[in-house]
């Protein structure tokens, strides 16, 4: 098992990119290479980078790409809010997505914290 697969927030960085995969499944064709695309290339992002983060040989690199993937989960919030303007999803939908955002948002801020202390 690799570094990153024992973070409870990558965990989750995968499960809300499987809950936003399910949801963007239901999307119109003609979003295909639009908000579909937007939509699973940030939330794949999230893990991704904190895998790739995992990797670095200072905690400083790793920050870094934690932040990368915050950036990544800003993106999701802003494109569900899109989405939903445009009834490609509904409240409930929205709000089941928001909340796994939520979640991540504060474990990437924990973890973040956590690794600038053990770098002090």
């Amino acid at each position: 098992m690799f570094r990153f697969e024992k973070l409870m927030v990558w965990q989750k960085a995968v499960d809300l990119a499987e809950t936003v995969y399910e949801a963007t499944r239901s999307f119109p064709a003609d979003e295909r290479f639009g908000l579909t695309s937007q939509l699973r290339r940030a939330a794949v992002s999230i893990s991704s980078n904190i895998a790739e983060g995992s990797s670095r040989s200072s905690n400083v690199d790793f920050v870094r790409f934690i932040q990368i993937s915050y950036g990544s989960l800003m993106e999701i919030i802003s494109q569900l809010h899109i989405a939903k303007r445009l009834q490609l999803i509904d409240e409930s939908t929205f709000q089941e997505i928001s909340s796994q955002a939520d979640e991540v948002s504060r474990m990437l801020s924990g973890l973040r914290t956590s690794l600038l202390k053990e770098q002090s």
